[in-house]
């Protein structure tokens, strides 16, 4: 079998079992999906869902978050982990976005990149999510998993991101992630991988 058939073959298995589509973070506007996905490192999504209803309903905008003391924004993330660390970085974001955005988060990875708190793939993610913008978004179960298929062989996430990039058909960029991270969560987890339970058992370099 060809790499190209072992990668379709594994790429109709993720869509098949996970889907192409996922459930995102409550919001209603783009600065609280940065938000939500910036108060994502570190934390469980269920930690992250509980905090946003009262988050959102008390800051309603950029503006109101620029202008909020930061002990305030603590008192709504406290389930969130590093909730301090990320209070500060929530406040100087959205300043950031009222003073040289308008309040709206931008459309390019160069610019997202620029705001506080805000990683490469945080940004990736986001224009991700919210704007339908192509990217592969590697956290440390890509990252691992990539690296076990044979996908990928950088060492640090910004080559796995190019070596994926080429990989991958750009339709399969955006949902690769959370594809991942439910398969790594569940049986290709970094400890010790169950293999014998794996659906991508038999194309999988790793058991080669």
């Amino acid at each position: 079998m060809t790499k190209k058939e072992k990668l379709q073959h594994i790429l109709e298995t993720l869509d098949k079992i996970y889907g192409t589509t996922k459930d995102g973070f409550y919001h209603n506007q783009d600065w609280q999906l940065l938000t939500a996905i910036m108060l994502s490192a570190q934390s469980t999504d269920k930690q992250v869902d509980e905090a946003l209803p009262g988050l959102f309903g008390r800051f309603r905008t950029a503006e109101e978050v620029a202008q909020a003391p930061v002990e305030e924004i603590e008192e709504y993330i406290r389930s969130v982990g590093l909730y301090k660390n990320k209070a500060k970085n929530m406040k100087k974001c959205c300043e950031q976005l009222v003073k040289d955005y308008g309040g709206k988060v931008p459309d390019k990875l160069e610019e997202v990149l620029k705001l506080a708190g805000v990683g490469r793939k945080t940004a990736t993610l986001f224009l991700a999510d919210a704007y339908g913008i192509p990217g592969v978004t590697v956290d440390t179960h890509v990252f691992r998993i990539s690296h076990r298929l044979g996908w990928a062989k950088g060492k640090n996430p910004e080559q796995t991101e190019q070596e994926l990039m080429k990989v991958l058909p750009k339709d399969h960029w955006n949902r690769i992630n959370f594809q991942l991270i439910y398969l790594g969560r569940e049986i290709c987890t970094a400890r010790k991988a169950k293999c014998t339970q794996c659906p991508l058992q038999e194309w999988c370099e790793k058991n080669l």
